[in-house]
């Protein structure tokens, strides 16, 4: 009995959110727990060309492999799973992704905003809702949102590597990418030349990289710079 007050509930507020969904510039999607939509404003449906229904009848992998970017989840799924875990009501969660509303269609960049929507008589969370905005392609956030996808996929790739240098290897790190000498280096960090250029060649062999390009990616995506 109870748990049919709760989706008679669920089912309420969802009628309020689509009674004003034509107010709203912007995407709304209602997931539950595995991923799957259970509602979509009609400009969701429109944009992807598809029905309520068969939205519904699809599974959450059909349905984020045909019209997501699998590269752009592996950052975004761990930021969703940390919001349902710590379960927090006020809090809410900003990031970008690829969407794709046809198969001959480009990637159009997203920046969606996801919080908990209802929970159960535990308090649990049932339901998340996300907002969606499309990024026109000519804004300087499309160019920012790829650069941090790329910082990213390479932090994912290459922690194992960084996390062999040690702290004083970091710090000559940082000052190799910003294009300081061994001596620049010695003279900040208040050590001899040849301890730093003893760090410069242990740094190049633990990231297993002799390429100055890459050792200032390392120093972006870790935040050294």
């Amino acid at each position: 009995m109870k748990e049919a007050e709760n989706f008679t509930d669920f089912k309420q507020q969802i009628a309020q959110i689509a009674s004003v969904e034509h107010l709203i510039p912007t995407v709304v999607i209602i997931h539950d727990l595995q991923g799957r939509v259970m509602w979509m404003s009609k400009m969701g449906l429109e944009q992807l060309e598809i029905s309520m229904e068969e939205i519904l009848n699809s599974s959450a992998e059909d349905y984020y492999s045909r019209y997501f970017n699998e590269s752009d989840a592996k950052d975004y799924v761990p930021k969703i799973l940390g919001l349902l875990e710590r379960n927090n009501d006020d809090e809410i969660i900003t990031y970008f992704q690829q969407v794709r509303y046809r198969e001959h269609l480009d990637w159009t960049w997203h920046m969606s905003s996801t919080r908990i929507f209802y929970r159960d008589e535990q308090s649990r969370p049932l339901y998340t809702i996300t907002m969606s905005f499309p990024i026109d392609a000519m804004h300087h956030m499309v160019n920012k949102a790829g650069k941090l996808l790329d910082e990213n996929n390479f932090l994912r790739h290459n922690y194992n590597r960084f996390c062999r240098l040690s702290k004083r290897e970091r710090e000559v790190l940082k000052y190799m990418a910003l294009g300081k000498s061994s001596a620049e280096t010695a003279s900040e960090l208040f050590i001899s030349i040849g301890t730093v250029d003893t760090h410069r060649k242990n740094i190049r062999k633990k990231l297993e990289t002799k390429s100055y390009f890459e050792l200032s990616q390392y120093a972006r995506s870790f935040d050294l710079i």
